[in-house]
Parts: structure tokens; sequence; C-alpha cells
């Protein structure tokens, strides 16, 4: 994989100053800009800088001559670590790639990357964790992790998490992906997943992710087994998610509340009100409160399913838990009682709400107008018939 480390003005002044040959520099520049190896060019003994070098070449003077001469990739990995400056810090650890008697491990690529995420130096991260991809150093896995943890919050480089994971995979025992792995790639689908049918597109990695977990021997915690359930339950895959969930207390994890929103949400817009209204009992049972939108979907798949006494009973659930339906849910459950021929029921639902101020002014009004306007159809079309008339009547 060719990997792009730009080279910064400072470093190749000091390259100049350190009377490389042509052919070295030459072989140091190729290797850097079209390659992920790293060279090994002696950078002699004379000073890093003249007299008249700016105050960054002394910085970087000064902050070289503090490693000892045979400094280690820890060494350097905690100086990396110390420096408050991420510039002069990347450059440091480009510098010691130079070194014939020195090789970067783990822990300075770790330290490296770490910097150049944290100071927002994206095209250096992106560099080092193509580097580490193509073998610069034999990575461990928190290094594998935090190149995972970049890739996934980098959204063009969500691919390239995955590349991380399968060399994960393919590494001795100790550098196969764990639980915070497995975690922040179904986090990283989870922020693709969106609506069906784009959610299909990533169900295969869903399916596939959960399956290897298994396979690995991970014991999962209640984290984890959430976002597999939501993932399964946006992509409407509600039995997927059911076999999950009826399988939590195999490894001693327990529902809470979002696992119940989760398959509450997911049954409702699957069209299974009837499972989706049995999970929000058992949840309210335990004492957990849906979020807003959990109440507000259940609300309407009942209202469009004419079951509007549970309805009504998890509207006054919902306001009693200090949550209020927005304006569509009201008018999809009262417009629905209107259409079902109950447009009394309708009124005097409305009018105990505004006795309870469960509604707004402005959404009292909205609500009334529409109400007047569903249950009075016979009215209007009479008025509507009468003014024709009237009107043929006056023409002749």
């Amino acid at each position: 994989m060719v990997s792009f480390f730009p080279i910064p003005n400072r470093l190749l002044f000091l390259l100049r100053r350190q009377n490389l040959s042509s052919k070295p520099l030459q072989s140091f520049l190729f290797s850097r800009f079209f390659s992920s190896s790293l060279p090994s060019t002696s950078l002699g003994s004379t000073p890093l800088y003249s007299r008249g070098s700016t105050q960054a070449e002394r910085n970087f003077d000064s902050w070289v001559s503090r490693l000892s001469p045979g400094f280690t990739s820890d060494d350097l990995a905690m100086a990396i670590r110390a420096e408050p400056d991420p510039d002069l810090a990347l450059d440091v650890f480009r510098w010691a790639s130079l070194r014939p008697s020195y090789r970067h491990s783990a822990s300075s690529y770790h330290a490296a990357l770490s910097t150049a995420i944290s100071s927002r130096r994206y095209g250096a991260a992106e560099s080092l964790v193509d580097e580490i991809l193509a073998g610069a150093c034999s990575p461990d896995l928190p290094l594998f992790n935090t190149c995972i943890r970049f890739c996934c919050s980098r959204r063009h480089l969500f691919s390239r998490a995955f590349d991380v994971y399968k060399k994960m995979q393919k590494s001795p025992p100790n550098c196969l992906p764990n639980l915070e792995t497995y975690s922040m790639l179904l986090s990283a689908v989870l922020g693709r997943l969106g609506k069906p049918p784009v959610s299909y597109i990533y169900l295969r990695s869903v399916r596939s992710l959960a399956r290897q977990l298994k396979l690995s021997g991970i014991i999962p915690d209640t984290f984890l087994l959430n976002l597999i359930i939501k993932a399964y339950c946006q992509c409407l895959e509600i039995d997927d998610a059911l076999n999950v969930f009826e399988e939590m207390p195999l490894y001693n994890c327990q529902p809470n509340d979002l696992t119940y929103g989760y398959l509450v949400k997911g049954s409702c817009e699957k069209g299974r009100v009837k499972l989706g209204m049995n999970m929000f009992s058992e949840m309210r049972e335990k004492g957990f409160i849906p979020s807003g939108g959990v109440y507000m979907v259940l609300v309407s798949s009942l209202a469009l399913e004419s079951r509007f006494e549970e309805a009504v009973k998890v509207v006054f659930d919902m306001l009693q838990n200090n949550k209020r339906p927005d304006l569509l849910t009201y008018r999809t459950l009262m417009e629905g009682l209107c259409r079902e021929g109950r447009a009394e029921g309708a009124f005097e639902l409305l009018e105990d709400l505004r006795k309870r101020r469960a509604v707004e002014r402005r959404v009292y009004s909205d609500l009334l107008e529409g109400l007047h306007w569903i249950c009075q159809p016979n009215k209007q079309q009479d008025s509507k018939v009468k003014d024709d008339f009237d009107q043929s009547d006056s023409l002749d």
C-alpha cells in the first residue's frame, strides 16, 4: 500500500546539514513518498543546525540532543508524549526512522499516532495507519485499536477500519480483536445504517461481526449486545434481534431501557405492533422509562391499528413521565378516532389534554381545527352543495 508522508521543510534542512550524499537522500525521499518501508540512513555526527538557524530548528536540535545515543523506541515514545508541540514531536519521529541502528516499535508508532490524532494532524495520522498496515512495525492490540478508532471517526476511512480488523485476525493471539474492537466497528456500522433499504447494504457486516464475535469466544457486555440489537432493529430483522435478546442472560447481561426501546421501536416499524406492545409492558413492569421517540412510535402504531384505548393509556403514561407527544402523534391518534366514528371521544381527549396542560395553545388550536374539519364532512359537503345551488338560482 502506497504511503504518502509529507516531509517538513525543517526536516529537509536537517538532512542537508548532515552532509548526506545525494544518493541516500534520493533513497530517503523515494521511500517516504512512494513506499511504506522505513529507511535507515546514517545522519553522521555534525551539528544539527548553524547559529543562523530559526527557532524551530534550534528547538529540534535541542530536542534531539536530549535523547541518549542508544535510545530505544520506548524512550522515543515517552519523549513524543511529553512534547507539547505536535509538529516537533512528529518531526523527531520521522528523524528517528533515519537512524541506522534504530527501528520503530508499536510503542513509538502508538505515541506518534496518538499525537497526530489529538492535534488534528489527520493527514499524518492516515499515513501512519498506512505504514502500520504495510508492516512498518510489529503492532500490538492497543495500536491496532487506536488505528480502528481513528478510521471509524473519519467517514472516508470506514473501509480502512475493516482492513485493520482483517490484519488483526491474521495476527498473533495477543493482537486478536477484543471487546473494544467489536464495539468500535459495530458503532461505525450503525452510523451508516440509516433506514431501509439503505440499511440492508450493511446488514451483512452486522451479521458477520456478530458471528465472528461468537466464534472468538469473547464474552460480550450489555453495551455491545445492545449495538447488535439496535443494528438488527434498524434493518427490521426483528427475529435476529430477539435471538440476541434471549441470549443476554447466557452472558450474564441484563436488558436495560435501551434494549427494550430498540425492540419496541423496531417491532412497531416492522408492523409487529402486538410484539412491540408486549415489550413495552415488560419494560414498564421492570421500571424502565422509554424515550420520547419510542413512546410516539408506539402510540402512532397503535392508533393506525385502531387500538385506541391502549394508545390513550400510553399517552397518559408518557405524560406522567414528563414527556410530551408531538403534533403528528396527537393528530394520528385523534384523527384516527374521528375516522372510526368516535368524534366525541376525540374531542373529550383533546379537552382532557388541555386541562392537564399537556398541549401548547398553538398545538391545541391546530388539533381542534383538524378535528372540526375531519369530524364534520357531511355538514361541509351539504354546505358546499347548498352554496352551489343558491349560485345557480341567482344566475337563472
